[in-house]
């Protein structure tokens, strides 16, 4: 009988650095952070709209994140599915393209969020991030 062969370093590399990413993203809980957001800068996609404030220098570091969607955008089964979708495009994106002491906001749009193709979502959440961070400057 022979040992299981151990996965290839490369594949354990990716997963790990995956893992580091995602790590660095919190995630928005409480309401005060979310009108914080709403009042600062904001872009709209096709399939989203975010919402970026940078934090003052006391509070935590790090990349944060929410999501949100109104009931405009459908029932519950809706509004979960276009945050699933919204998460997951952050994950890949915001690792990669976020900055640390700034707050993003993912808002979900009716019909558009679910429907949109998810490589025209992350695409749409770089440029957005781009938007906003040249704004910055």
């Amino acid at each position: 009988m022979t040992p299981p062969q151990a996965a290839s370093p490369r594949v354990l590399d990716t997963r790990d650095a995956l893992a580091a990413a995602s790590s660095r993203l919190q995630v928005l809980k409480k309401r005060a952070d979310f009108q914080r957001a709403s009042r600062a800068m904001r872009v709209a996609m096709p399939g989203f709209v975010l919402q970026l404030r940078v934090r003052a220098g006391d509070e935590a570091t790090g990349i944060r994140v929410g999501y949100t969607c109104s009931k405009k955008v459908g029932n519950a089964v809706a509004r979960n599915r276009a945050k699933r979708r919204l998460r997951e495009a952050a994950r890949l994106v915001l690792a990669h393209h976020g900055r640390d002491g700034l707050d993003y906001v993912l808002i979900g749009r009716r019909d558009q969020t679910a429907a949109l193709p998810f490589s025209q979502l992350t695409a749409d959440l770089k440029t957005a991030i781009d938007r906003l961070h040249a704004r910055l400057r």
